[in-house]
Parts: structure tokens; sequence; C-alpha cells
């Protein structure tokens, strides 16, 4: 048994936005992450925002390796009460993900395992609580799709969270691209300035005899600054 607006083998990819949108931007969170929530205290409502207006469509795939670290079962918990909220809409979903993660623990504090401190921050969310989201929670409806969610994530190539991938390829973790600014100037067919339709390559300058080398010219974007060089972002928590 799966939750609405998810997607893939097992239907363990939550989506947000437009199913059929020919870009899709994929995030990999684990909830107990503190680097996640830095990058969803950041950046989440911007992808959203950015998905609402048909850039891309949002996929979200779920890890739970805080909890085998950390011990505690938080992550699992808390994936099972998102399937629960997702069966809602996937407005419900997003704003119920963002108040995890803005009120997410300390990494060793596994306080996600209890289903009343899950409820009780579901009632920051409009619309979301209810008999029967309050009964799947509780319940742990969605606990062995939660589990099928991280067992995913462990089989795929993905090594830790948050990774971001734009049409399967990797965000570079450079500040232009991972700043609400950056991400609202970017084209709609790439949020970080980084996907085919916004490069326009330029040719390497030649060097004049007796001064230093100069750098290479990186690709331009569509917001029309020079890419940096820089290793593509797999940042792990």
């Amino acid at each position: 048994m799966a939750p609405s607006h998810t997607t893939g083998p097992g239907s363990t990819v939550v989506v947000y936005g437009e199913p059929d949108h020919r870009h899709r931007l994929t995030v990999h969170l684990d909830l107990r992450c503190p680097f996640c929530k830095r990058m969803e205290n950041g950046l989440g409502t911007i992808m959203t925002d950015a998905a609402d207006q048909g850039r891309f469509t949002l996929h979200y795939r779920f890890a739970t390796v805080i909890d085998d670290g950390a011990g505690g079962s938080g992550s699992l918990t808390g994936l099972s009460a998102l399937g629960a909220a997702a069966d809602e809409g996937q407005q419900q979903f997003a704003q119920y993900l963002h108040v995890l993660f803005a009120e997410q623990p300390a990494e060793e504090v596994d306080a996600f395992a209890d289903t009343g401190t899950l409820l009780t921050l579901a009632g920051e969310v409009d619309g979301l609580r209810g008999e029967e989201f309050d009964r799947k929670v509780r319940e742990g409806t969605y606990l062995p799709w939660a589990r099928e969610v991280s067992a995913a994530f462990e089989a795929g190539d993905v090594q830790g969270t948050p990774t971001v991938l734009l049409d399967g390829t990797p965000c570079r973790s450079s500040t232009r691209w991972g700043t609400p600014s950056a991400l609202r100037r970017s084209s709609p067919s790439c949020p970080g300035c980084e996907g085919p339709d916004a490069l326009r390559r330029r040719r390497t300058p030649r060097h004049r005899p007796g001064t230093p080398p100069r750098p290479r010219w990186r690709p331009r974007a569509s917001c029309g600054k020079r890419r940096p060089r820089r290793r593509a972002a797999r940042c792990r928590g």
C-alpha cells in the first residue's frame, strides 16, 4: 500500500508538481539529517514555488541512514507520517516536510519516533490534521512503504544526503545555485544554472606571451554569470 502522489518502482518516489514535466529535480533527504535541514530551510519553499510555476517536477526520495547510524526510528516513522500527508495533497505534503525540517531535533535525539510529536507538528499545516490522517500516523499505516522507500535509496547510486539531481545530473554545490536569488533567476529548464538548455559555450582566450596564463572560460548560464570550476555536489550528512 502506497500513498497518493507517488511514482517509480514500488511507488517509492513522492511527486510534487506536474507528473509528466520534461525536467525533473530529484531531491534525496533524510528527516534526521542536519545538512538536509540546512538545505530545506534555505531552498525548500523556493524549489516548490519553482515547481508550482512549471519549471520542473520535484521527485522526493528518502533515506533512513541516521536511524542506522545514531539509533532509533525517527527517520522511518517521520517518513510514514509524510506518506499520510501525501494522501491529503501535494501542498500538505510539502508544507509538512518543511515543518519537520524546521523543527528537526538534534541528530542524536529521536523525537520523530514519537507519533504524538509528529501529530503536534502536523497541526501547524492548514488542512492536514483530521481523523483519517491521525489514524494513519498513530497506526503506522505507511511504515511498510517507508521501509521500501529506504531500501530503494540503499539500492541506488546516491551515497549521501542531501543530494540533488537535475534530470539525473548532480547539481553543483556552488553557492551560485545554492541560494534563493540564484534559484529565482534560473531558467525554467534548470534551477541551478547547470542545465544543457542554459549554457552558451565561450572560446578560450588567447594567451599573451610574457603574462601569466589566464584561466579557461567556463560556460555561461542563463543568469549571465560564469560558472566556477567546482566538484559536483554530493553533500553528506
